[in-house]
């Protein structure tokens, strides 16, 4: 390339070298100058995860251009909660902002490009957290910018700053008080849409091994953080099957199957939340209202959601 993509990226993968390679293919195509790459160590219950980890990391053998690699490759299994957020805290003690992709989370090209040029606009604008890659308006573009301003942080494809990710708080020991005392009530527009997310973030607390999404949206969300989301969807989820950590069901809105290919240089809004697109996320990406229910079943088949449900509960 004629030109040096400097912006680091942390790439955070796993067991499944499938995906792994897809990603990793997108990342070689702006061979980046700073590349940090985070493993979990094998599960002892699993005993294919020995070889799966090692043909997974592998992968990164596959770095041929002029690059400053470091690895974190663990020997014993955190869990994709601790071992998620452990290795980001890695990342940042070592750089100021960067770029953060899973192994399942596949950039359109112009993502690098569309994170690196916002990371370094707004570096320093402490209100702002999360630069999101994955776009949940299933097409509809929300005002005349590139991108707009939004309360929900979407972490499929994603930038930060070392200074918003010091404000993470693993355990989050008084979410409950900040719950009632109304602290967080400018983030919802909706009692049902708080009670949601309560439930969420309990069971982030609950579930700490499995899970720091949810712990690190309450700590945006408490320090009235807020966050940037592509009005075009840079990001297809391919994690969404049977081996995946948590969900296998297809959701258009969700999960995007499509990225594209975002224009430069890019349209830069008025800093305003962007309410309208907050309520729509809210109701087709993540409620359980009816009209959610009907559409995954259409996009799943019945027998799907039978199966996806039987394994929550049971």
């Amino acid at each position: 390339m004629n030109i040096r993509f400097e912006t680091p990226i942390l790439f955070v993968i796993f067991n499944r070298p499938d995906v792994t390679q897809r990603v990793f293919d997108q990342i070689k195509l702006i061979e980046p100058t700073y590349l940090y790459v985070a493993a979990d160590g094998p599960r002892r219950e699993k005993k294919d995860d020995i070889l799966k980890c090692k043909q997974t990391r592998e992968i990164i053998n596959q770095v041929d251009w002029p690059c400053e690699l470091k690895t974190l490759f663990r020997d014993d299994n955190l869990g994709c909660g601790l071992g998620v957020c452990s290795a980001i805290s890695w990342f940042f003690e070592q750089v100021e902002q960067g770029i953060i992709l899973e192994d399942d989370c596949l950039p359109n090209v112009s993502f690098f490009q569309f994170c690196s040029e916002l990371l370094e606009k707004y570096k320093e604008d402490e209100s702002i957290y999360v630069i999101s890659g994955t776009n949940m308006q299933n097409g509809i573009k929300r005002g005349k910018g590139s991108y707009y301003f939004s309360n929900y942080p979407v972490t499929w494809g994603w930038g930060s700053w070392r200074r918003a990710w010091s404000q993470f708080n693993y355990d989050i020991p008084d979410f409950d008080q900040s719950f009632k005392s109304g602290d967080l009530d400018y983030v919802f527009q909706s009692f049902h849409e708080k009670l949601y997310w309560r439930k969420k973030v309990k069971k982030g607390q609950m579930e700490k091994k499995n899970i720091w999404d949810y712990q690190w949206y309450y700590s945006i969300w408490k320090n009235k953080g807020i966050g940037i989301t592509t009005n075009v969807n840079l990001i297809t989820n391919i994690g969404f099957r049977n081996n995946a950590s948590h969900d296998f069901l297809q959701d258009s809105v969700r999960e995007p199957l499509i990225s594209n290919f975002i224009q430069f240089p890019l349209v830069h809004p008025i800093k305003i939340i962007d309410r309208e697109a907050d309520k729509f996320a809210y109701k087709n990406a993540y409620s359980h209202t009816i009209t959610r229910f009907f559409r995954l079943i259409k996009e799943n088949g019945i027998f799907t959601i039978i199966k996806y449900t039987f394994s929550k509960f049971f």
